[in-house]
């Protein structure tokens, strides 16, 4: 399953449309003013699905997962001099980006989970995110989302 992650243009909060492979609006993520990131995922339907949170006062960038008003986790960025590594503990799966942090993968041992890949020459952060299951959609995208509010808390 493909998801094209788009941030929108003319956003005060951060606001991203998520496209299929057919260019069908799938989710809608906006941002909620909060201390921290805080983003919000809406179905087609308009129902909230999700929540990334971004927990404040941390030495590296930590974001608690929500998938339907539960928590399941929290996804931190590790401590690494060159790739990018993040650690999801609700499930054990590890991220890992290249050096121009352009480029991640998610796996779980040797299996692969998910890649996203920024794409060059937008006017907004735009990612493809390649999912082999599909209901790990949902939480493939805001492992996408939390890297991308970690690198913009970063800059």
């Amino acid at each position: 399953m493909k998801l094209l992650f788009k941030q929108r243009f003319f956003s005060w909060f951060d606001s991203y449309d998520i496209y299929n492979e057919f260019g069908e609006t799938v989710y809608t993520v906006k941002g909620v003013l909060s201390w921290g990131h805080c983003l919000k995922i809406y179905d087609s339907a308009n129902r909230e699905v999700g929540m990334l949170k971004e927990q404040v006062l941390t030495f590296l960038p930590k974001f608690h997962m929500f998938l339907y008003g539960n928590e399941i986790g929290t996804i931190n960025k590790e401590f690494t001099f060159f790739r990018p590594k993040f650690y999801l503990n609700c499930n054990g799966w590890e991220v890992e980006g290249d050096l121009f942090e352009w480029d991640y993968s998610v796996k779980d041992g040797s299996q692969l989970i998910m890649t996203a890949s920024k794409k060059l020459w937008n006017l907004t952060d735009t990612y493809e995110i390649d999912v082999i299951q599909p209901e790990n959609a949902l939480v493939a995208l805001m492992i996408v989302l939390a890297i991308d509010a970690a690198k913009c808390g970063k800059n």
